[in-house]
């Protein structure tokens, strides 16, 4: 295990993602794939369950029929496999002679459970869908790769934020399954403190709202989406770029005026109570040692929902004989929590990692 201060990482950003913009990454392929029967830990079932996936590029085969070049990728809660086509991953990663370039990778970026184009509470059953948690989303994405697609090892895992620390259960239930891991933004420990606390205030405002009616609203209940959209707002955000964003009081007004409304649009109150309730039950902490490929993890310090002042990482990663850990300096081209998708700011540990784990 290595542990660096990331600011190698800085220097060259800004140039990266002026580079990376000129470049466009090709438009993905959407594609579902169905689950029949699916059991999920409380003992609910779905006859079919649907995860909906992208994919870029095509599967490589070695002499005996097994793909080599499968990347996956795992989005944040309330996101879905689209998120990694913005420009600040994809012109970077994915664009052609990129690390990630899909005229040599076959990469997979599947919607999570309840959310995307996935079987989610909005698509019928409301408050009555199963209760799901991060054990089943990473049970159906493993099916996915294995049985749908026929990956037996992939050649790159990563995660941001909730994907992240799906990445970690990935890497204990199944060691031999990923040549390397990626992690981005998370910690391998049960979510608490202050972590909770903002994902318990953002359901308890949902519930509260009187317009919920116990899931089976024939309208939004905008007041308590809204609160929840305000939390997530903030502890999203990092306070250097945002001061110089909006240094004024009236900057702040119109960006809430407009940022607000955009982030309602699409939400679906049972979906997003679904998607932070998941992580209730997530807690890798105690089988770290089973991770055996080799991982580079990366957080940002600026980052409100894994602060790094907790020293949680620090201690977690010592256990983790394969490890490079990277704790990204805050700065003004870092985004606190969303630095995970700015992938200028930790593209060159991506490329020795990838080098470090070529057979």
């Amino acid at each position: 295990m290595r542990m660096v201060w990331g600011s190698a990482l800085i220097g060259a950003a800004a140039a990266l993602m002026s580079l990376g913009s000129a470049l466009a990454a090709p438009e993905p392929a959407a594609h579902d794939y169905v689950i029949k029967d699916f059991r999920f830990r409380t003992g609910e079932r779905l006859p079919e369950l649907k995860i909906h996936y992208y994919t870029l590029g095509a599967p490589r085969t070695d002499a005996a029929g097994k793909v080599t070049n499968a990347v996956l990728i795992l989005h944040g809660t309330g996101g879905t496999g689209r998120q990694f086509l913005s420009p600040q991953f994809a012109d970077v990663l994915f664009a052609p002679g990129g690390l990630l370039d899909p005229a040599t990778h076959y990469i997979i970026l599947p919607d999570g459970i309840g959310h995307g184009g996935s079987s989610k509470p909005s698509d019928g059953l409301r408050a009555k869908f199963p209760a799901y948690d991060y054990a089943d989303m990473v049970e159906a994405q493993h099916e996915l790769v294995t049985k749908g697609l026929k990956v037996e090892k992939l050649r790159l895992l990563m995660g941001t934020s909730m994907g992240c620390m799906h990445g970690f259960m990935w890497a204990e239930a199944w060691p031999q399954a990923s040549q390397a891991l990626m992690p981005l933004a998370c910690l391998p420990v049960e979510i608490a403190g202050r972590n909770r606390l903002w994902r318990k205030m953002a359901i308890d405002a949902v519930t509260a709202d009187p317009a919920w009616k116990g899931g089976d609203y024939t309208a939004q209940p905008t007041q308590g989406v809204r609160t929840a959209q305000d939390l997530l707002m903030v502890v999203g955000a990092s306070p250097l770029p945002m001061q110089n964003q909006l240094p004024t009081r009236q900057a702040v007004d119109d960006w809430l005026a407009t940022e607000l409304p955009r982030r309602m649009g699409p939400v679906d109150a049972n979906d997003m109570i679904y998607q932070l309730d998941a992580s209730r039950t997530y807690d890798p902490s105690k089988g770290l040692e089973a991770i055996t490929a080799p991982m580079t993890w990366v957080n940002s310090a600026d980052d409100f929902i894994n602060p790094p002042e907790l020293g949680i990482a620090e201690r977690e990663a010592r256990r983790l004989k394969t490890t490079r850990f990277v704790l990204i300096p805050a700065s003004d081209k870092t985004r606190g929590h969303g630095t995970h998708t700015w992938a200028a700011l930790w593209k060159d540990e991506l490329a020795a990692l990838l080098k470090r784990s070529e057979p």
